[in-house]
């Protein structure tokens, strides 16, 4: 069977985004990465919402395709992403998803704007029945996840792709509710290697709760499993 990124309608959407990307990001990211390397104080969740509401700063085309790939082999019934932008990533995991023929990601961005244009992308591309587009700070919305979620199914998949200097945040929220086994795919922790730092010495700590490996693409990933609670002695969740 043909996988759902080469239907028309999906195929599509993600070349719109991707060309709307290049025009714009060649001015804004640079103006960005700059603003990022001048910064000398904490950036609070509104500000960096602020900074880079011009931007589409979608993940490159070989990472939406690696999230696919990997959705399918693991079939995850709940993926949830920190980062939903214009729907790139988002897209790449709904098909996957719908090729699947079961499971649900819930995207997360504090964007409202951002929100409004992915849920119309996901529709366009006729995958919308996968995702939930969810408008807030991700760390909150984890805080109550069986009531986003209406489940109480552990999280398979956990993507971040926000902002880096969150993702520690993100993940210590998300951790109640990954399953053991679970994978965690950090993006950008060399791009933004300053705000990644915590996450990374978290998630590599032999005496933690992650067995984690960072493979050099440009960019910088982090993939880590979530081998359980060692940390806090938080009860084991697996999946049903």
């Amino acid at each position: 069977m043909p996988s759902s990124l080469s239907s028309p309608r999906v195929r599509t959407v993600l070349d719109a985004i991707a060309a709307e990307q290049q025009r714009v990001d060649t001015v804004e990211q640079p103006e960005l990465l700059d603003i990022v390397r001048r910064r000398t104080t904490p950036w609070t969740p509104r500000e960096l919402v602020d900074a880079c509401a011009s931007g589409y700063y979608a993940a490159p085309a070989a990472i939406g395709r690696m999230l696919y790939t990997c959705v399918r082999a693991m079939r995850p019934r709940v993926v949830f992403e920190f980062g939903t932008s214009y729907g790139f990533t988002a897209i790449h995991i709904a098909a996957a998803l719908r090729d699947n023929g079961a499971g649900k990601l819930y995207t997360v961005d504090l964007h409202e704007g951002k929100c409004a244009a992915a849920r119309e992308h996901l529709k366009s591309a006729e995958v919308d029945e996968y995702a939930e587009v969810i408008t807030g700070e991700a760390a909150d919305v984890l805080s109550s996840f069986p009531l986003v979620a209406k489940s109480t199914e552990p999280v398979d998949l956990l993507y971040l792709d926000g902002w880096a200097d969150f993702y520690l945040d993100v993940v210590r929220a998300a951790e109640p509710w990954l399953r053991t086994g679970a994978l965690v795919h950090a993006d950008d922790t060399e791009k933004f290697a300053a705000g990644a730092r915590p996450y990374l010495e978290y998630v590599r700590d032999p005496q933690g709760d992650y067995v984690s490996v960072g493979i050099t693409d440009g960019q910088g990933l982090e993939l880590s499993t979530y081998t359980g609670p060692a940390r806090t002695g938080r009860p084991e969740r697996t999946a049903a």
